[in-house]
Formats: structure tokens, C-alpha cells, sequence
């Protein structure tokens, strides 16, 4: 049996390097999948290398759009009839720049993703979940959500009010035995760092840099991710709510 046998998962930044890995391993334990990213056409890639048709679906949506989040929720029931866990995944970030010379609508265009979208994902599934009395919602923050960074501020504002939301949400729900926690990677080997490094003019610098940052002496790998995400998924952690875990190299041990 697996770990998430009759369950069925809800990803957002289902195309990216953790979703797709978290995707994988959701499925492998017996999940069935919606799969939810901005992309259209990765969302396809992504659900063909499941290869699972059968259970796994893929739904087209920006998450910081409430009719969006609302369609992928509806969606996800119609198809599958119930949701148990929510994997609020999908984020994005920008190039590092000091607060003064950083653009508002920089600074809304993250905060709207990362934290309104989260928002919106706890407000449509929570209400499913506290009525089935049961269910997991895993929000991704951040190691920045859990100190100041420089030249990052819309990113490690945004994840910060992830951990606040998951804090309170935990809290109102925990009654109905519903859990939601969060989890606060170190810099992860996917696309998105790729893109920091890019942006910093010298990429090779750049990555040497980050990965100076972390006692373990590299980035985290998706599937490290994906780990902690099935067993806050699972039964496994059945008396875990309103928690952050860090998945950082020990980077948290300096602080």
C-alpha cells in the first residue's frame, strides 16, 4: 500500500522542478493528481512524463486569480470528488534589488503569487477539507521567510506571510483535525535558481556564492523537497500542524 492510496492531491507549480518531483512521488504512493501551473503547454510535458492518464490532470490557472483558483478547486472535485491535500507550491521570484530602487509593481507582481496566492488556496480548500474532517496543506516558503534578505525584500516579505497564514490557518482549523504547515527550503537546483544566477551577470560566481551560503555544500535537489512533502501529506505526520520545517543544509543552524 502506498502512503497516499485513495487520496487526491492538488499541486500548484505543478511544471516546476518540485512540482513535477513532488508530482512523481504523490503518484508512485498512490495518489491521484491535479496538476495546476500558468503553462499550458509545460502542464502537458509535465503530465506526459507521468505517464498515468488516468490519474492525473492538468488545469491551466494563474493562482494569484481567485477565478482561477476557484476553477482548478471545482475542477479537481468534478473530476476526482473530493481533495485531501493541497501542495501550495507555485512561486516565483526576481532578480536581487535593494528596496529603493525596487518597482512597486515588482514588488505586487511577487507578493500577488506568492502570497495571495497561497491565501486564495487555503480559502477554497480549507473549507472541503474541514468538512471531510480530515486532509494536509503544505505551503512552500522559503529560508527567507524566516530572515531578512538583502536585495530580496518582495520575496522574503511574500514568504514570510506564508508562514503567517499557515500559522493562523492551522490554528482555525485544527479543531476539525485538518493540518497545515510549511516548509522553508534552502536554494533548490531548478530553474529558478538558474534564472538568479543568470541575472546576476556572472552565473558561475553567482552559484559559487549561494552555495557558500549552505554547511551541507550544495543546493537541496527537488526530490529532497518532495520528501518532506509526502510526509506532511501523509498519515505519517498526522499530529503536525502549524509547523515550519526547514529543508536548508543547516543553514538555519547559523542563525
Amino acid at each position: 500500500m502506498g502512503k497516499l492510496d485513495g487520496k487526491v492531491a492538488i499541486i500548484t507549480g505543478a511544471a516546476g522542478g518540485i512540482g513535477i518531483e513532488t508530482a512523481k512521488l504523490f503518484l508512485e504512493e498512490g495518489a491521484k493528481l491535479a496538476l495546476v501551473d500558468l503553462s499550458e503547454e509545460d502542464l502537458k510535458e509535465a503530465a506526459e512524463s507521468l505517464n498515468a492518464p488516468d490519474r492525473v490532470i492538468t488545469i491551466k490557472a494563474d493562482v494569484s486569480e481567485e477565478a482561477d483558483v476557484k476553477n482548478y478547486v471545482e475542477t479537481t472535485i468534478n473530476e476526482f470528488e473530493r481533495v485531501d491535500i493541497l501542495f501550495n507550491n507555485a512561486g516565483v521570484t526576481r532578480k536581487q534589488t535593494d528596496i529603493v530602487d525596487l518597482e512597486l509593481d515588482d514588488f505586487k507582481n511577487i507578493m500577488s503569487i506568492n502570497a495571495i496566492g497561497v491565501f486564495l488556496g487555503l480559502k477554497r480548500v480549507l473549507p472541503l477539507l474541514v468538512e471531510q474532517r480530515s486532509g494536509s496543506i503544505i505551503n512552500t516558503s522559503s529560508v527567507d521567510g524566516l530572515r531578512g534578505s538583502p536585495g530580496l525584500a518582495p520575496y522574503s516579505a511574500s514568504k514570510h506571510a506564508v508562514v503567517a497564514l499557515t500559522k493562523t490557518a492551522a490554528l482555525e482549523v485544527a479543531e476539525s483535525g485538518v493540518r497545515v504547515n510549511s516548509i522553508h527550503p534552502s536554494p533548490v537546483d531548478t530553474s529558478m535558481m538558474e534564472e538568479l544566477e543568470k541575472g546576476s551577470g556572472d552565473e558561475e560566481t553567482a552559484k559559487e556564492e549561494y552555495i557558500s551560503t549552505i554547511p551541507l555544500g550544495r543546493y537541496a535537489k527537488a526530490d529532497d523537497i518532495s520528501k518532506l512533502a509526502l510526509f506532511l501529506a501523509s498519515d505519517d505526520s498526522t499530529f503536525i500542524s502549524g509547523s515550519q520545517y526547514r529543508i536548508d543544509g543547516a543553514m538555519g543552524a547559523k542563525q
